[in-house]
């Protein structure tokens, strides 16, 4: 994908957040159960989708599929199974978006594909070249069948025992160098027609523990964490972030919620500019490490008005969590205004990216 489809996209997505028409022209009439399902990012089990994924997908009560290690054997199994997933949602007149994490370095789904630097190597090149390694990324992935990339970090790591530091996540710990290799790596996946996300806004750099393994509270002043959001004004004013997702951590400057539950933060990031599309972490180890059912955690996230709720656990576990949150739909606790609102933005998305 080009720069200028990229702001094209920047746009379309502005104006989908923007104009009343252009929201209730998406989801205007649409069920509720398929507004909600739209909503729902879902891990699957084995190197196969099973017939129960593939009819959830059918009936439009998943949005999005994320590949993890333990569904990669090779590069063909692979492509057999994105083109599975693809053609079930073709049956039920859907674009699916199905993605991964490919950041480089330790967390890469697959072993074959670039980069396989991690980010703080790359973050010492030149802006040209991590463009490149960015462009070579998305052919893979495209090559693969996933259309999102969750990546680049755009976390600037600040204390010395950082846990991005410690996985060389972060592309560095200067804020304008780190801000130039998140801009240029996702341009590379915009040009190579793949979706980037960054992530985790607010700011994990300044955390000492991952989020996947703790309940992490970050107790600094706003004007720390303002520190670290470089990154994110350069790469959205470049018009090269269809997607960002949102940190598990709690943030006392912000009310002390977790991020993912906190319209307070969703609304800093819109004041950033940003108009597209938020994702949630993985919603499990957010309602485990908080003691909070997954079904709560998801609820809790979805009213605070985050578009796209990831799953990585049990296709059973998430299909329940669908029912609890189109019971929700339906009792008026979430609004079907929200819905339509977060349908237009993901639309956009799928109809640029899974088409």
């Amino acid at each position: 994908m080009s720069s200028i489809a990229a702001v094209a996209l920047g746009t379309s997505l502005l104006l989908a957040s923007a104009s009343p028409s252009a929201t209730s022209a998406s989801g205007a009439g649409e069920p509720l159960a398929t507004l909600v399902g739209a909503r729902l990012v879902v891990g699957m089990q084995g190197t196969a989708p099973s017939p129960a994924l593939l009819a959830r997908i059918r009936a439009g009560r998943v949005g999005g599929v994320i590949l993890m290690g333990a569904n990669v054997r090779s590069a063909p199994q692979v492509r057999a199974l994105t083109a599975g997933l693809r053609a079930a949602a073709e049956r039920g007149g859907r674009k699916l978006l199905i993605m991964t994490d490919q950041e480089g370095g330790l967390v890469r789904r697959f072993r074959w594909a670039p980069p396989a630097a991690p980010a703080d190597q790359l973050g010492t090149r030149t802006e040209g070249a991590i463009r490149k390694a960015g462009r070579a990324t998305a052919r893979a992935l495209e090559r693969l069948g996933v259309n999102v990339d969750l990546a680049p970090v755009a976390d600037v790591p600040g204390v010395p025992d950082s846990f991005i530091a410690a996985m060389d996540r972060g592309f560095s710990t200067k804020q304008a160098r780190a801000a130039k290799g998140v801009t240029a790596f996702a341009a590379g996946l915009l040009d190579g027609g793949v979706a980037p996300t960054l992530k985790h806004f607010p700011g994990l750099g300044l955390a000492t523990s991952s989020t996947d393994d703790a309940a992490v509270r970050l107790t600094v002043p706003e004007e720390a964490l303002e520190a670290g959001f470089v990154p994110y004004r350069r790469a959205i004013a470049s018009g090269v972030v269809p997607l960002v997702m949102i940190s598990n951590a709690a943030y006392n400057a912000y009310g002390g919620k977790v991020a993912a539950w906190s319209p307070r933060v969703l609304s800093t990031l819109a004041g950033l500019g940003f108009t597209g599309v938020t994702i949630t972490d993985a919603l499990e180890p957010l309602a485990r490490t908080h003691r909070v059912a997954l079904g709560q955690a998801a609820l809790r996230a979805a009213r605070a008005g985050v578009d796209l709720l990831l799953f990585v656990g049990s296709e059973s576990s998430t299909d329940a969590v669908y029912d609890q949150l189109l019971a929700a739909a339906r009792d008026g606790r979430l609004p079907r205004a929200t819905l339509e609102a977060s349908a237009a933005r993901i639309d956009e998305l799928a109809a640029t990216y899974a088409g």
